[in-house]
């Protein structure tokens, strides 16, 4: 079991030339035009289209929930940022009760507890590295009765929180109906996912990921167009909007791919009459290791208070009228000096986070006993304690720079409304932050497996 791309990163040995490159060898139309061209591929990419057809069908498909009203669960989202970028997520299925509504991030969670319990438990660990695909099935079996048992947990947390816009004497049956609806829409989009990853290209879960922030952007377009036509936004907001997208996006796809290369001298050894070995190669460290994990994290727990009040009775009970308040100060996104206290303690967690996971991902001891189990090592640097802490210095410094990178990207999403000049808590903008993290690493994911293809079918000609 793995994290789906783009919401974590990971490292591997590359040998010379462009070999484990993050970057893409050939032009992005060139890559599309030989793909299509391609009877495999081609077929591979129209059931991917196919598959999110089926996905976008189902976020319209609305769960049978009697008197409920749209209008009162679009103003009650209006006010619960948090749960907009769930909708945002799921492509819309959260505002219109959809059997999508809950989308993949029950799964999302129940793939990161995992992996946080692979490191943690060192029996978990020494079964997932001895145990083949016996222990990979059984991981994944693990990981979806948790994922089933989140979908339960987040359903009625979900009524819970929109009780307001949800019509009065909902009984505990038309509820547990309504959970039960949702957690079987949960299930079957990630078996979509996992058709994608078996009969398509890509990680099946993230293309699900990817199809639902693409869905929502009309909604989000609609509501920028309806703005404009009450007089609300300025007729040059949208071209704010389109500059700092490219510009973020170009700023995305530039730490993304970039990395730092430390080289590894292989030992020369003779095996019978040959002498194998002898290579320089190289271990790729990227920059923005954590991917978009850190910013989950902390969305996450700055929510926390918000939801908890809310579930506490809100302002009219003293200790919901506590939490709001917390929530209030906690919040990037809210007025003077609220917000400035909120982005500081935003951007720390995100900083706290980054280093947390990547020191879950990258064990420099393992790493560093690897290299000499092998009989390779850092040109200039001694096997053993030295390469581990030459190893830790270096993980330790892009670190800061992929920490600081993720920060710029999260307060955007706060910052760009701003300086669009669009109304306050009104429109969620995806020139930043998670949304715009995930398409841009998962559509540069999914080209490169594309091109791996392509260049794997010319060499077997």
């Amino acid at each position: 079991m793995s994290l789906p791309i783009g919401l974590g990163g990971g490292s591997g040995y590359a040998g010379s030339g462009r070999k484990g490159d993050k970057g893409l060898a050939l032009p992005l139309t060139e890559t599309i035009r030989l793909a299509w061209a391609d009877p495999d591929l081609r077929q591979r990419i129209i059931f991917v289209l196919f598959m999110f057809g089926v996905f976008a069908l189902g976020v319209h498909v609305p769960v049978p929930i009697p008197g409920i009203s749209s209008e009162a669960v679009m103003d009650k989202l209006k006010n619960m940022p948090q749960f907009q970028y769930l909708d945002v997520f799921a492509g819309g299925a959260l505002r219109r009760l959809s059997i999508f509504a809950l989308g993949l991030t029950p799964y999302i969670t129940a793939s990161i507890i995992m992996q946080i319990l692979q490191t943690a438990l060192p029996n978990l660990k020494k079964e997932m590295q001895e145990g083949g695909e016996y222990a990979r099935k059984k991981n994944n079996q693990r990981t979806r009765f948790l994922a089933l048992a989140l979908c339960v947990i987040q359903g009625f947390g979900l009524l819970t929180m929109l009780s307001g816009a949800l019509p009065m004497g909902m009984t505990p049956f038309i509820r547990s109906a309504v959970v039960v609806f949702w957690t079987a829409g949960a299930m079957f989009q990630l078996w979509l996912g996992e058709q994608i990853s078996e009969r398509g290209i890509g990680n099946g879960v993230s293309l699900m990921i990817f199809a639902g922030i693409i869905l929502s952007l009309p909604g989000q377009s609609q509501r920028l167009w309806e703005g404009m036509q009450q007089g609300i936004v300025h007729w040059y907001s949208p071209v704010i909007i389109i500059a700092l997208f490219l510009g973020a996006t170009w700023l995305i796809v530039y730490f993304t791919t970039a990395q730092r290369r430390i080289p590894i001298q292989h030992m020369k050894r003779t095996v019978g009459t040959k002498v194998m070995g002898g290579q320089t190669s190289y271990l790729p460290l990227s920059v923005n290791m954590a991917g978009v994990l850190p910013i989950i994290f902390a969305v996450s727990l700055i929510g926390m208070p918000y939801q908890f009040g809310t579930m506490a009775g809100g302002e009219k009970t003293t200790v919901g009228h506590i939490l709001l308040t917390i929530a209030e100060w906690l919040s990037p996104g809210a007025k003077m000096p609220k917000g400035l206290v909120g982005s500081i303690i935003y951007t720390a967690l995100i900083f706290f986070f980054t280093y947390f996971w990547t020191a879950i991902q990258y064990n420099v001891e393992d790493i560093s006993n690897n290299l000499k189990r092998g009989g390779s090592f850092i040109p200039g640097v001694r096997p053993g304690k030295q390469t581990k802490d030459f190893l830790d210095g270096v993980i330790s410094r892009i670190t800061v720079v992929g920490a600081g990178f993720i920060a710029i990207i999260a307060l955007m999403q706060f910052i760009s409304p701003q300086i669009a000049m669009l109304p306050q808590g009104q429109y969620i903008s995806v020139i930043g932050g998670t949304s715009l993290l995930i398409m841009v690493s998962v559509a540069l994911e999914t080209m490169r497996q594309v091109e791996a293809n392509l260049l794997m079918k010319q060499y077997g000609q």
